[in-house]
């Protein structure tokens, strides 16, 4: 069995009451590790999951408050971490801004600033200024891992996916900058992407214009048939009433295709905890500066 070496270390996660910082947690804590939660609005959730992971064995979780638009709030929670357990040794920077989003049929020269600004501007502010304070320490002691959420994945094309573009490149761009500096200390950072989750997509999936009622949401628009392009179908002889039509002679359905990225099952928040994991332990000692996008289908 892998040994990951979380025994006994200790994690900060912010955004802990979310469904991916609570997923997060809890992987953390089956490791042997012992958790901060870093709640913003959620008091109530956040203890009740201190008191889940930490169970008969008091003190090996506790919450602590975390503001997103105080610049001094990173600052604190992590003196409270390394004051309650002596020191940090990872850091999972899962608090995160709302997405930017465009109305329905909305154009990108439409867009309000304040649609786009708190993500393209203001939604990385917290999680550097966490990891600055985060990482003196795991200098001092030679080791840590630090992982930063970026913006959820948006397939190309889908409306606000542009911003979510540039938010990402500024992570990676951060990530990959930082990876000699910090990698000769023996810390080593990484940032993670992930693609919509079940079962809660709200927090992660860009906006997407309502699909009419008679198709799905994973059948892809066909724009209607103009007059002078009549379907296919019509020109195609008919079928005998005795016998069903043929494969070629009906047209494909979803049952017909072999399924697609887009049509099978959403990632978990599990999924993304367990990969949060690997990217945290002594068991990786060689992924860094990488930005991961977990938006694979089971």
């Amino acid at each position: 069995m892998l040994d990951l070496g979380l025994e006994g270390r200790t994690v900060l996660v912010t955004g802990a009451t979310g469904a991916l910082g609570s997923a997060a947690a809890r992987a953390f804590a089956e490791q042997g590790a012992r958790v901060a939660l870093a709640f913003r609005h959620r008091r109530e959730a956040a203890e009740a999951l201190a008191a889940e992971l930490s169970g008969p064995e008091r003190g090996r979780a506790f919450a602590v408050p975390y503001a997103l638009d105080d610049a001094a709030s990173p600052r604190w929670v992590v003196a409270a971490v390394e004051q309650h357990w002596g020191g940090l040794d990872v850091l999972v920077a899962a608090a995160r801004r709302r997405g930017a989003r465009r109305e329905p049929h909305a154009r990108f020269e439409d867009v309000p600033e304040e649609h786009w600004r708190p993500l393209v501007a203001d939604s990385f502010a917290p999680a550097i200024r966490t990891a600055q304070w985060a990482v003196a320490g795991m200098r001092k002691r030679g080791w840590g891992r630090i992982a930063l959420m970026a913006p959820p994945y948006a397939p190309e094309g889908d409306p606000g996916g542009e911003f979510h573009a540039v938010a990402r490149a500024g992570l990676r761009g951060l990530v990959r900058g930082l990876v000699d500096e910090l990698g000769g200390d023996g810390v080593l950072i990484n940032a993670v992407c992930p693609g919509p989750t079940s079962p809660d997509r709200s927090p992660t999936t860009p906006y997407r214009p309502p699909t009419s009622p008679d198709r799905s949401p994973t059948t892809p628009y066909r724009p209607p048939m103009s007059s002078d392009r009549p379907p296919a179908m019509a020109d195609r002889p008919p079928t005998s009433p005795d016998r069903p039509p043929a494969a070629s002679d009906r047209p494909s359905t979803s049952a017909d295709r072999p399924p697609t990225a887009a049509e099978g099952p959403m990632t978990t928040p599990e999924d993304i905890a367990r990969a949060l994991v690997f990217l945290c332990s002594a068991a990786n000692g060689a992924i860094t500066g990488e930005t991961l996008t977990l938006a694979g289908r089971r």
